[in-house]
Formats: C-alpha cells, structure tokens, sequence
C-alpha cells in the first residue's frame, strides 16, 4: 500500500486555483502568453490535447492549448475547458465585438456627440455601434459634408463636459478635409478618418459579393460609377440599401473604419 505523502508546499507558494470556464462560442478572452485577445470560434480534440480557437475583431483566426490558467477573461486569470453538450448559452457579442449587456436600458444622451459626413455614415454606424451608442448614450448625427464644419463646431461649443468626435471621409494628406480638420481639433473636439473616397468602401467587397471595388474615373460621380461598372441600376439609395443589408456585423467592416469609429466612442466617454 502507498503512503500518504503531505503536500509540503508553502501555503504562499501554492498556485491559487482559478475558475474553470466553458469555452463557449463569442466568448472574448484574451490568450496570456500572447496577448491575443478574440472571441471563441470552436474548441478541437488533438493529439497533443484540447485546443481552442479564438478570432480578433479584424478577424484573424489563432489556434491555442487550453492550457490550466492560460487565459484572461474581463482581466482576470482563468482555464478554459471544453462546453459540455447542453450547457447554458452564454451572452453573445453585439454587431461591434463588444459582449452584449442582456437587459440593458439606453442611458440618457450625453452631451457630446458625434458627427459623421452623410447619411450613409451614420446608418452604418448605427447598423454595427447602434447597441454601444445606447448604453453609453452617444448620438450621431450627420453634416452632410465637412465644408460648414468650423462653423458647426463653433455653434457646438464643445467642452470638457461636451466632447465633440467627427468623423471624415477620404481624410487623406493634402486634401481639403485635412485641412478643414486641422483647423478644428483640439483639446475637446478629435477629427479623424478613413482614406476611402465614400464610407461604400468601408464595406468588405467580399460581404457584398465583389471582388473588389471598382475605380471610378475622376469627373464621374464615384456612386454611379459604382452601380455602373458593377451593372447595378443607377439608382444609389437603392444601392445603399443592398451594401447596408449585407453588414451584419464589425467582421464585413475594413480595420481603417473600425479603429476610428472606437477612438470616437472612446474619445466622447472617457473623462480626461
């Protein structure tokens, strides 16, 4: 018979145990070694053991050992095991990547906002944001253009207690929207952009099922140069509206689009 033998560890050198937690899909964790942070897409048996994979919010898909204590979940340390068949369903993630707050009541509007160029901007916004916005009780709004930007935000008077975030098309160095930025951002108002020519291109062409999207002569106006080369009918609201229907989420939105919308967000909540 084998005898007992007492763990002689030091209370204060014994790892303390961590939460086990199902490896549900839309999970976010982040991965401890890298850094890696995504949501769950599935979990594999292999040889070597259970295996997890995560996917970023521009969609890079990684491969990890679920290993004891291998991950962060909302900062703190946890195991990540395998969902048993019938386990209860985890809250799923909202259009941006965020987890969603089930239950959750709009706060009452802030008083910053944010302004973006046209309509389509701000349906976009709303399609993929609408939920963040209502929880942390920030408007959109559209301008319809940057030329009258100075003016609006003189009108707005934004201080430290009412941000103002804009965001810009086709902010490109040299052009007239970069001009127009620098001549309003400062301490409480933040201008930023994307380098696509209309927030259309801010669309994945393979969400909408194009190869990519087309380059439209100069002299042409760039949305019926689209329907055209495309064979669509030359009708843009209609064009819209069939780009619109095939975002379901943050993964059908080019990175230069994500980032700044967040650093919009981020800038317009966070106290200084």
């Amino acid at each position: 018979m084998r005898s007992y033998q007492p763990d002689l560890t030091p209370p204060w050198k014994r790892s303390a145990p961590v939460p086990e937690v199902p490896a549900e899909p839309d999970l976010v964790v982040e991965e401890v070694g890298s850094g890696f942070c995504g949501a769950v897409v599935r979990c594999e048996k292999t040889a070597q053991g259970p295996t997890v994979t995560l996917e970023d919010r521009f969609g890079k898909h990684r491969v990890f050992p679920m290993e004891p204590r291998g991950f962060l979940l909302e900062g703190k340390v946890v195991t990540l095991v395998r969902p048993s068949a019938g386990g209860p369903v985890r809250p799923v993630r909202t259009a941006s990547g965020s987890l969603a707050v089930p239950g959750a009541r709009a706060r009452v509007a802030r008083a910053g906002r944010i302004y973006v160029e046209g309509r389509h901007d701000a349906e976009l916004v709303e399609r993929v944001w609408g939920d963040d916005l209502r929880i942390e009780g920030v408007v959109v709004e559209y301008l319809e253009g940057v030329d009258d930007l100075p003016a609006i935000v003189g009108e707005f008077a934004p201080g430290p207690d009412a941000r103002l975030g804009v965001l810009v098309d086709h902010l490109v160095p040299g052009s007239k929207e970069s001009r127009i930025a620098a001549e309003v951002t400062g301490d409480h108002v933040l201008v930023v952009g994307h380098p696509y020519i209309d927030v259309w291109e801010a669309v994945k062409p393979s969400s909408v099922g194009i190869d990519a999207w087309p380059v439209v002569p100069k002299g042409q106006d760039w949305k019926t140069g689209v329907c055209r080369a495309l064979g669509w009918p030359e009708n843009t609201g209609a064009a819209w509206q069939h780009i619109l229907s095939k975002v379901r989420s943050y993964k059908d939105l080019e990175p230069q689009l994500l980032g700044r919308v967040e650093e919009l967000i981020d800038f317009v909540t966070v106290p200084d």
